[in-house]
């Protein structure tokens, strides 16, 4: 039984100002080339699928073209939406998509999605978990006291009348973690993940009932806590904190119960996500020039400033992302305690302050009124300031 288990494809992404469809398109090329390859029976999408929960035409149409190419192949699909994910537009049609083998989950409503995936006389009982909050669990399951993520998805799993003899998968869109850390984050999976104590993590263990957890959410490819829970990493490198990842898709081949190989298969880009640091007379000097076509992250060494560095740029790498300085003076900034920046100083007098530095000018009235106003509904202002 072979599985291939992938996430995060963020359909419908841009990076900076450039467009990713056509990249993306080149990316399920290649993901169906490897199903076929493979000889593949199912295919995990564990969350995420769309960047943006109202996607773009563009996007809804891949997500259309790459779902009918492996119907055709006669490939099942094990499909859940992530936090990106608009739960109703995901699900659109999932009734009809069964008919051909592609099975959609998007919402948790008491019981988890199980489906048994049959190839010879081999089974495995697969579990669709969508992207869930503790508050959502607990509206189904009010006895299970449930106070964090954790208990949330123990109460889920202990709710379930799992059969431990058989094979069993679960498909996942969480934050999950190891026995003594955190998994390496790669991308922009900053809903909670990063922030406030414990109350959004899972230990790994919840999910012993399992003989493989494809887990989505994180960007960067890796297990977390055994090697059958894995976070199979974005198919494309959408931040900078990405560009050296090696991107991927996890196959899977489980020979029997308590006989799982899991191997990673490479994933190439169209265009490659690098970053290029020094001064810009040495990044763009011809001889240092390679793959002009990659999207760039530009960090400048020279001390001054220079005058439409961007517009210079990208005359030599045309999808330039951004670009930042790494100087004396960007380094003094840093080293600043901002914590202290505000101590016994007003509202009033932070803002001036700032605009004489970035403008060189007082600030008005009238665009002082405007950053009160902005500040009072962001809930960072109050009359009394």
């Amino acid at each position: 039984m072979k599985i291939i288990h992938c996430a995060d494809l963020h359909l419908g992404r841009s990076l900076g100002d450039f467009d990713l469809i056509t990249d993306q398109k080149y990316m399920l090329d290649q993901l169906l080339d490897i199903i076929d390859k493979q000889s593949v029976d199912a295919v995990l999408i564990a969350g995420d699928v769309y960047d943006k929960a109202v996607p773009s035409e563009a996007a809804t149409g891949l997500l259309d073209f790459f779902l009918s190419r492996l119907a055709k192949m006669q490939v099942n699909v094990y499909m859940i939406s992530g936090n990106h994910d608009s739960d109703e537009r995901l699900n659109y049609g999932s009734d009809l998509f069964e008919t051909n083998h592609i099975y959609i989950s998007t919402k948790y409503n008491g019981r988890l999605c199980r489906h048994t995936l049959k190839t010879g006389e081999d089974e495995a009982d697969i579990y669709l978990l969508p992207f869930v909050k503790a508050s959502q669990v607990r509206h189904y399951l009010p006895e299970a006291g449930i106070e964090s993520y954790d208990d949330a998805i123990r109460a889920i799993l202990d709710n379930e009348d799992i059969d431990s003899s058989r094979i069993n998968i679960l498909v996942a869109h969480q934050f999950v973690t190891g026995k003594s850390e955190d998994p390496e984050l790669g991308g922009s999976e900053c809903i909670g993940t990063q922030s406030v104590g414990t109350i959004e993590k899972i230990g790994y263990d919840c999910f012993d009932d399992f003989d493989y957890v494809a887990l989505g959410h994180i960007h960067s490819p890796q297990q977390v806590g055994r090697k059958e829970v894995r976070y199979s990493g974005s198919p494309l490198k959408y931040s900078l904190s990405e560009v050296n990842n090696d991107k991927s898709v996890t196959l899977i081949t489980i020979n029997g119960k308590g006989d799982t190989v899991i191997e990673t298969v490479p994933v190439k880009p169209m265009r490659n996500l690098r970053h290029l640091k020094g001064k810009m007379k040495d990044l763009l000097d011809r001889s240092n020039i390679t793959a002009p076509d990659d999207f760039i992250y530009a960090t400048l060494t020279d001390e001054e400033i220079i005058n439409d560095a961007m517009g210079i740029f990208q005359q030599v790498y045309p999808n330039t992302v951004k670009i930042d300085y790494d100087n004396s003076h960007t380094r003094e900034i840093e080293q600043v305690d901002i914590s202290k920046i505000a101590e016994n100083r007003t509202f009033a007098e932070l803002i001036s302050d700032f605009y004489r530095q970035m403008y060189g000018c007082d600030i008005s009235e009238e665009e002082m009124e405007v950053m009160r106003s902005v500040a009072r509904e962001a809930g960072v202002l109050y009359e009394a300031d």
